[in-house]
């Protein structure tokens, strides 16, 4: 288990220089946004426009602060994201341009490169103790509301609002507890082939 503070996540230009992203995490650690494999990151959009396009990369988008965003992937109807709405996946090589709806908002991206890896994120409140299996390739749990105690082998801490832990492949399960009301994403990553 590794744990990744919210206050070490490396802040970086978006690719279309539009703003600025937060990055969680990278696979090849250090990898940049034309060689990355896979990318965890939190972005905060302050207008509309255009997204950045990853050439060859699936991409999966979530509300984690504001009142939402209205998104225009080519080819589909306008989808309406919320804090409430189920996380998006999308090809991120498609024209897609983002709408506000009341203001500002931090998103959370997972980027695989298709062919290579895939990726699951779901959106968890936590009310009671809970097992999380560890299966191949990589697990991460964000903490994006409140805060949890996460334990795993001998190893125990707490995850504050936008820490997050990572996780390889494992036959031990970790094992989650929440303070208070808390809400968090479960990311799968792994290899695609």
């Amino acid at each position: 288990m590794r744990i990744l503070r919210a206050a070490d996540h490396r802040v970086m230009p978006w690719k279309n220089g539009g703003g600025t992203t937060t990055e969680i995490a990278v696979y090849p650690e250090g990898a940049g946004l034309d060689t990355f494999e896979w990318r965890v990151s939190m972005a905060r959009v302050e207008t509309n426009g255009p997204f950045s396009a990853f050439p060859g990369v699936e991409r999966t988008l979530a509300v984690l602060d504001g009142e939402g965003i209205r998104l225009e992937i080519e080819g589909q109807k306008p989808i309406e994201l919320t804090k409430r709405s189920k996380p998006l996946g999308f090809p991120a090589d498609v024209k897609t341009s983002a709408e506000l709806l009341g203001g500002a908002i931090t998103d959370l991206n997972v980027m695989t490169r298709r062919g290579t890896w895939k990726h699951t994120v779901e959106r968890v409140a936590l009310r009671e103790r809970t097992r999380i299996e560890l299966f191949s390739g990589a697990t991460l749990v964000l903490a994006s509301e409140g805060g949890a105690s996460v334990a795993h082998s001998d190893t125990s801490t707490e995850l504050l609002a936008r820490d997050c832990a990572l996780f390889d492949a494992s036959d031990e399960p970790a094992v989650l507890e929440p303070h208070g009301t808390s809400a968090l994403f479960l990311l799968r990553l792994s290899r695609a082939r």
